[in-house]
Order: structure tokens, then sequence, then C-alpha cells
């Protein structure tokens, strides 16, 4: 194998969804042979099913999804090895010129070889073929196109293991929204003038096996098609706990805005007092129409709804979204907010968002603050509000009432 195939092997492995490599796999052999159609099939009982496709002809029978009954396919017959893998002229060989297949897919010349699992089970097949006869197709060409199958095999293990982890992934998720099972912690939020609460932020925190972090149950729910029903969950669930809280305090709740466009918050916050309500988008959560989301938040903003940018100072699209969206409150990350006491350029950078915030008339609250030099930093900057571990860690609403009556 040349280098330059060896490094177009590299590319093709780098990056993208599996998926995706097996595309890029398929379009380099193609190449590679001088092919009009590569194609993986995989075996079911009854078909052969078209799985990958790289199609440069006009028949569309060759297709993703499209299937031939598998006793009548030259995959079937090579991996019964009752088909020799390179067939150079169809018309002449003795078994191919009379399968209907081969005028169905308007094959000339054939080369495939099955795709072989660690289990020993036949997958299926990787094939090539041109509408015309090619009488140079040899062992060599063979051997390229079992090497590639081997890395397709590899590729079609990890995608089986992947399917089946996301069906248990569905399952668990479908059973955490039908028995409700996200509970909400709330981290205390408090005003620097009073030194008393002012608000809390709501934090989902889920108790399923196996264990992962919320961001990854929440980005694991988009993938699957139930992030949103996943959100309405916790924020209901947030919302059961507002009787419990002082009625001074607000609750902040960290959303997509995805969720905001399609309706769900607006509807999810029915018959609330949303006047407590201030809705967190992160800074990293994309936004690609303005005026859609503008919209969108005026019903909200009508029910006495605010708007939080998260994350501010990590990034620069944040900025964007707070003028855009004409932000009530802005959220400086922590990873601006952490040792600012100590470094000179996150001090001057916290000035700089401090006037900015009070020019257009947005209050701060500043995360992520883990100890006394930290908060005494933040006072010289008139930061309005704080929370951190060392203000108060996220707790279940039993444990976080009593940060009422705590004084800074």
């Amino acid at each position: 194998m040349s280098d330059e195939i060896k490094k177009q092997l590299f590319e093709q492995q780098s990056d993208g969804s599996i998926d995706e490599k097996l595309f890029r796999l398929l379009s380099l052999v193609r190449k590679h042979l001088k092919m009009d159609v590569a194609f993986i099939s995989e075996f079911t009982k009854t078909d052969r099913v078209f799985k990958v496709v790289d199609n440069q002809t006009n028949n569309t029978c060759v297709a993703v999804g499209n299937s031939d009954p598998i006793c009548q396919t030259y995959c079937k017959k090579i991996s019964d090895n009752d088909l020799e893998p390179i067939i150079p002229n169809t018309h002449k060989h003795p078994i191919t010129k009379a399968m209907p297949v081969t005028k169905k897919l308007n094959i000339g010349s054939y080369i495939g070889v099955p795709i072989v699992l660690a289990s020993g089970k036949i997958y299926g097949t990787f094939c090539c073929y041109k509408t015309i006869f090619d009488n140079n197709l040899d062992n060599k060409d063979l051997a390229f196109l079992k090497l590639i199958s081997e890395l397709a095999s590899e590729l079609i293990e990890q995608k089986a293991q992947s399917d089946t982890l996301s069906i248990e992934t569905k399952i668990l998720i479908e059973n955490i929204i039908k028995t409700k099972a996200i509970t909400i912690y709330f981290q205390p939020i408090f005003n620097l003038a009073t030194n008393r609460l002012s608000g809390y932020e709501s934090l989902s925190r889920f108790f399923t096996e196996p264990y992962k972090t919320p961001d990854v149950w929440f980005k694991d729910a988009d993938n699957l098609g139930l992030g949103e029903a996943l959100e309405m969950l916790a924020i209901q669930n947030t919302l059961h706990c507002m009787d419990e809280l002082a009625p001074h305090a607000y609750i902040t709740i960290n959303t997509s805005p995805a969720h905001i466009l399609s309706g769900a918050i607006n509807n999810v916050l029915n018959d609330v007092d949303c006047t407590r309500i201030i809705l967190e988008v992160t800074e990293h959560s994309p936004i690609t129409n303005y005026q859609a989301m503008r919209s969108a938040l005026e019903p909200l903003r009508a029910k006495g709804v605010k708007l939080a940018i998260d994350d501010v100072g990590a990034g620069f699209s944040s900025f964007q979204h707070i003028l855009e969206l004409e932000a009530d409150i802005i959220k400086l990350d922590i990873s601006l907010t952490q040792n600012i006491n100590n470094d000179r350029r996150k001090f001057l950078l916290a000035k700089a968002l401090c006037g900015f915030a009070k020019a257009i008339n947005c209050s701060i609250v500043a995360e992520g603050i883990e100890n006394e030099d930290e908060l005494f930093t933040l006072r010289k900057l008139n930061v309005d509000n704080v929370q951190g571990y060392f203000i108060g860690r996220p707790a279940p609403i039993i444990e976080a009432i009593e940060y009422q009556a705590v004084t800074l």
C-alpha cells in the first residue's frame, strides 16, 4: 500500500461519526479501484440491505435502505464461496450472467469480500462494481479491499456497541421521565449589599445507575430526541419546590435556547409566579436567530421572567447574547472569578464587565467563589450577588431553606 493511501486512511479515521468514517472508507476504495459504485451491505434473514453507499451512477436502486432477496445477490454467493470475489465480466460469467440483479444494478465488473465480525459472524459485504467490464482487476485489488473491510468491520462493531448503549440509555431516560426521577438541588445566591440570601440556582441531580453527570444526561437526552422532555421535567420539579422557599428568593433555571424557541418553557411556566423566575442561558448555547429568540422571550417577559447570561468571561459570544437579548443579569464565570484576588488581568476584566453591566442596567452575579479573599475582591468591585462553595454548596430543598437564616 502506498504512503499516500496510508495517509488517506489515517485521515479517514481521524474524526467524524462512525457513519461518516464508513462512508469515507467506502469512497476511498471506490476511487482507488476506479469503480462507479461502492457499498457496504448487511445481511438479514431474508435480504441484503444497503447500509452505506457511494454511488456515482444514475441507478437509484443502489441507495441506503434499499434491499434485494439475499438468495438473489452476489453478496450472499460470495460469502458462501459459491461465487469468486473478482468478476471482470459479469455478462460472460456462467452464474452472474443469468442473475436478475446483474441487469437491475447494471453490473459490468465486480469485486467484493465478506465483512466478518470478531465473533466470526458474517455481517454482510464490502463491494465495488463498474457498469463496464474490467479485466484489470486482480488479487492486489482484492487484498486492498480485504484490508479495508477489516477496518470497516471494526467500525461496524463500534457502531453496534454504540447503538446498544443508545438503546439502553434511551430506556433509562424514558424511565427517569416516567418516574420523575430528577432531584433538584439549590445553590444559594447572596446579595453583597444586604449580606443575605437573594435567590437560588436550581441544579438537577440524577441518582440513576450508571452514574453520569447532569450535563451528560441532558446531552444524551438531546441526542436521543428526549432533551425537551427531560428539561421540562427538571423545571417542573423545581417549580414544585418554590412554595417551600422564602417568597423573596428568586429561582434561576438553566435552559436551552431551543426550548425557549419551541414554546416549551412558556407552556411549563403557566400558572406560576414568574416574577421569581430567572432563565439562565449559557454563553456556550448557540443562537442563530436573535430576532426569533427575542420574539419567543416576549410572552415570558410579560409574565415577569428575567433573563441571565451564564458563563460570561469564558468566551466572546456571551457579549452578543447580552446585547441582542437585553439580558437582566450577567453571571461571571468561575474561570474569571477563581483566584481573582491574585490575578490582575482577571481583576481588570471583571472590573470592565461590572462597568459594562451597570451601563446597560444589568446586575452581576459572580459564580465559583471558593474563599474569603475572592469574596473580598468582588466586594471591592461592587458585584451585586455571589455564589459558590464558599458561600454555600448545592443542597436538597430541606437543607437549602436553612440558607434563608444565614448572613455573610
